[in-house]
């Protein structure tokens, strides 16, 4: 099972590790297009704070991220599952997992990045400030620039297993699955159920949408469960206490649609 992630907004800093050293992330197919958005980014924050700060959409309050980005390579790092914070990652909650459950989340999650492409959560890397939907002045729009090197690099990532999509829309931008991969990928969304003078509305949520995922992805990592495929999923979820309503694509090619559906938001 691979699970597809976003990134968080937030980001914890980058500590004490050594600094970064690209030949060891994961995706190694993804280096070059990784050296080019890493130098574009260092050099912009470098040269004009102003023009990063409008760049990267940043308000006055977070003009300290940009030098953040320009230690980029002498800064120290942890890995990925530690540098991401946010309301995913405290539902998800990594550093408490048991060593089972903690091999299996760093086999089986990758969290996309307008920075890196992708990084599993054990890859060392430093805090950084670059979403997806940044339009960097040289390589243009960061959602467009990945599809090609992570359209190289995601069928064997992919492997031949389930994949498990909960990215946020900037992030699927940059690889959509096609084929036989798409065939066997799951995207997930949340919808909040409540009465309405006794007729039941669902509502999408998003706040809260990111913290069911957490925990969803937790409850697979512990239960040490292994569905092979989206139908697969859809009763292993059931079986850990989800509600799920399940979509089967209508033409081969696609993926499968769930919904998750919850009664109370926490």
């Amino acid at each position: 099972m691979l699970v597809l992630l976003p990134p968080s907004e937030g980001k914890a800093a980058s500590g004490r590790g050594v600094p970064l050293k690209p030949e060891s992330l994961s995706l190694p197919g993804l280096a070059g297009a990784r050296a080019a958005v890493l130098d574009e980014l260092v050099e912009l924050c470098a040269a004009d704070q102003e023009k990063a700060r409008e760049v990267l959409g940043l308000s006055e309050g977070l003009r300290g991220e940009i030098a953040k980005n320009v230690e980029l390579w002498t800064a120290g790092t942890r890995p990925a599952g530690e540098i991401y914070t946010g309301v995913l990652y405290d539902a998800l909650d990594l550093a408490s997992l048991d060593a089972a459950a903690k091999r299996r989340a760093g086999k089986s999650l990758l969290v996309f990045s307008g920075l890196w492409g992708a990084v599993r959560v054990g890859d060392r890397i430093p805090s950084y400030r670059c979403s997806m939907g940044v339009k960097l002045p040289g390589l243009g729009a960061l959602g467009a620039y990945w599809r090609d090197p992570m359209a190289q690099v995601m069928p064997e990532a992919a492997g031949d297993g389930l994949v498990l999509d909960l990215r946020s829309s900037a992030y699927t931008a940059a690889w959509k699955p096609k084929g036989e991969v798409a065939e066997r990928t799951a995207s997930v969304r949340v919808l909040h159920s409540q009465l309405v003078d006794g007729v039941e509305k669902r509502s999408v949520v998003s706040h809260f949408n990111k913290a069911t995922k957490g925990r969803m992805v937790r409850d697979l990592l512990v239960s040490g469960a292994r569905p092979k495929g989206p139908a697969e999923l859809v009763e292993t979820l059931r079986g850990l206490g989800y509600v799920v309503d399940a979509e089967a694509p209508a033409r081969a090619g696609r993926a499968w649609s769930l919904d998750v559906v919850v009664t109370e938001i926490h």
